[in-house]
């Protein structure tokens, strides 16, 4: 197969009026939408999606027609929510998809209402991403204007209202209770669970929250079928995977490829290897909440759910990261941190407290104050925030921090040593940092 071949997701990547309903619809946009209305009932659309074994792409893997069939059978009012809030620091597959095609997720939504019979949609778009809101809402508008939203789709008897909403600008939204509450003009901050939003979401009521990935893929697979879905991938992470791909590589972006392709493979020949100059590292393979892999170990994995898992990491949301030689494993992980510290929310103490504390002793051991007691402190800490939070945000920083620490120790001891260099690519002298 060519690499067209695997273009699900990213054939209008790149070009131009991609983003019009006009371009949209002369390429068979909107053709699964009106194979569905035309007869198919919601319980076969389940089926076809469940079929095709598609995992949610926003970075759990929980199959998505089985969440669809969370739903409460007879369920009088349900919601459906795209997760567009893409926050996580190196992924942006999501942002591409809403700029170069924002109707194939619009189309592959619609479909997905339709499986559970909701009614209102809404299409949850990070704050910050002001210029894409403007896009989504204007392709929305379009969808309006043809009727394929609305009353009587299409003259189907279904009908479907579509919002578009600015995020609140926190990262924590992008988890699915936050994001509802935020909707809802709460704190957009996560709630207990059980009950589950399939079953008490928005409003109380039954509610969807999937990926933009994961609704955009839906239109292929109704025109083509599950098992062609499934001739993607392997038998347990099927069909084509976006991967954010940033870093001293010849060819960063967004790349689709089938699940199982060996990294290898993927970093020589789709990656062009790294820059002039540069040496690989360590590999950051789902987004900066998972493990990360040295290189020799990255060079072992396949591109999937199972493989990546075994090797002690995760797929993730596909925001791959690549790091060079030159850089300070120590600095690195300083930044993330800060980040997991700064989007902390506070509701829950081992998350408020522990991001705090991790993001106070990395910066302690970069300005030349550490000990060799931090080191045991770090993971001390890591240990008294995985799993007892009412999130993931904790376990978020307590992956890549644990792992950072097993994998490049030897950088972080160096610096506890009076003699040596803070770190190769080092922006202060010792000292100045808690200055």
């Amino acid at each position: 197969m060519s690499r067209n071949d695997y273009r699900i997701l990213s054939e209008r990547f790149g070009r131009k009026d991609g983003h019009k309903l006009s371009v949209y619809e002369s390429e068979g946009g909107y053709k699964a939408l009106r194979m569905v209305l035309s007869g198919m009932p919601p319980a076969e659309v389940r089926e076809v999606v469940k079929d095709s074994a598609l995992r949610g792409r926003g970075g759990a893997g929980f199959p998505t027609g089985v969440k669809w069939g969370f739903v409460p059978e007879g369920a009088e009012e349900v919601y459906f929510f795209v997760n567009a809030d893409e926050s996580e620091p190196g992924t942006f597959k999501d942002r591409y998809l809403l700029d170069y095609d924002p109707h194939q997720t619009i189309e592959g939504t619609i479909i997905s209402c339709f499986a559970v019979q909701a009614k209102l949609a809404f299409i949850y778009i990070r704050g910050e991403f002001g210029w894409l809101v403007d896009r989504v809402q204007k392709a929305v508008d379009e969808a309006y204007a043809a009727g394929l939203l609305g009353k009587n789709i299409l003259g189907s008897g279904y009908d479907l209202e579509m919002i578009v909403h600015k995020g609140a600008g926190a990262y924590i939204c992008g988890e699915e209770t936050g994001l509802i509450n935020s909707v809802e003009g709460r704190k957009g901050q996560p709630s207990l669970k059980p009950p589950f939003p399939a079953v008490s979401g928005f409003l109380k009521k039954p509610t969807i929250v999937n990926n933009v990935e994961s609704v955009a893929s839906v239109p292929w697979i109704i025109n083509n079928g599950a098992e062609a879905y499934k001739a993607f991938g392997t038998e347990k992470s099927t069909g084509t995977k976006l991967f954010s791909v940033s870093g001293p590589v010849k060819n960063p972006g967004v790349h689709e490829i089938p699940l199982g392709m060996p990294f290898r493979e993927f970093f020589h020949d789709w990656l062009g290897g790294m820059v002039e100059g540069e040496e690989l590292k360590a590999v950051i393979v789902g987004g900066s909440s998972v493990p990360v892999l040295p290189a020799a170990e990255a060079m072992n994995i396949t591109l999937d759910y199972e493989s990546t898992a075994q090797a002690g990491t995760m797929l993730g949301s596909g925001g791959m990261i690549v790091i060079p030689q030159s850089s300070d494993m120590v600095e690195l992980i300083q930044v993330l941190m800060h980040f997991y510290f700064d989007e902390s929310c506070g509701q829950c103490t081992p998350c408020r407290e522990g991001t705090s504390w991790l993001h106070k002793i990395v910066k302690r051991l970069r300005g030349g104050k550490g000990t060799i007691e931090d080191l045991d402190l770090l993971e001390h800490v890591c240990n008294g925030m995985a799993g007892l939070t009412i999130c993931p945000l904790a376990d978020a920083a307590v992956m890549p921090m644990l792992s950072f620490l097993e994998k490049f120790r030897p950088e972080f001891e160096a610096l506890i040593q009076e003699t040596a260099p803070v770190g190769m690519n080092s922006r202060w002298p010792r000292g100045e940092q808690e200055k």
